[in-house]
């Protein structure tokens, strides 16, 4: 499969489950949230075809992005790991995509 069909193949995501019980209605979007696929800055580059710079820009305020972070220390600077729901990449795609 070519690069650019295989990553368009990748851009299909799975549709969320209905509830299946009354139990369920109740749940809100913060208890799924862990449940969710995680992707991380690297994957998102290739998936979208963008630069791992612009990406880190287009997630670094976005609310329900997961960051692991090191305390900077004399000798050694800080870093911050990031890993994007499924749920936050789905709404930045939608704000990014123009309507028809």
């Amino acid at each position: 499969m070519p690069p650019a069909k295989a990553a368009l193949e990748m851009l299909k995501f799975p549709e969320p489950k209905a509830p299946t019980s009354s139990k369920d209605t109740g749940s809100s979007a913060l208890t799924e949230l862990p449940l969710q696929r995680h992707y991380s800055i690297s994957e998102i580059a290739e998936l979208w075809g963008l630069d791992e710079k612009t990406v880190r820009r287009l997630f670094a305020s976005e609310p329900g992005v997961v960051e692991l972070a090191n305390e900077e220390t004399r000798t050694k600077r800080s870093y911050v790991t990031r890993r994007i729901p499924e749920s936050v990449l789905r709404r930045v795609h939608r704000r990014l995509t123009r309507s028809a």
